[in-house]
């Protein structure tokens, strides 16, 4: 037999396979990587924040999107939401353990693409 070995189903479901259709590890990987799910990661990086003060630093982000997009990372275990019973009402957001770990490697991939825009961007094929 050649090639790789097929990995054992038990392995297979533990890690998840991000090559298979339905495999969650691909709605993760969505959520991680879309342009909001990227930026809002490295917008907490630092710290906590409240719902405004990270909609200022996600410029050009409506409250919609990213609305929707904390919901996301949350039910992902990325950002740990915590609401205050206070009028106005007061929200927090923070990255988890999880959360920080998956900032830091798109902040790295953020910071490569920024490095190399010149190089990339002299690349691009006009539409």
């Amino acid at each position: 037999m050649s090639g790789d070995p097929s990995p054992r189903l038990a392995d297979r479901m533990e890690r998840g396979d991000v090559f298979a259709p339905r495999c969650p590890s691909r709605e993760i990987l969505k959520h991680v990587t879309s342009s909001w799910g990227t930026l809002t990661l490295i917008a907490l990086l630092p710290g906590t924040f409240r719902f405004s003060d990270l909609r200022r630093r996600v410029a050009g982000v409506s409250e919609r999107m990213l609305s929707q997009t904390l919901k996301q990372l949350e039910g992902d275990g990325l950002v740990h939401r915590r609401s205050f019973p206070v009028v106005p009402p007061r929200v927090d957001y923070a990255l988890t353990e999880q959360g920080k770990q998956a900032a830091v490697l798109v902040q790295a991939l953020a910071d490569w693409i920024e490095d190399n825009l010149p190089a990339l961007a002299s690349g691009r094929v006009n539409d």
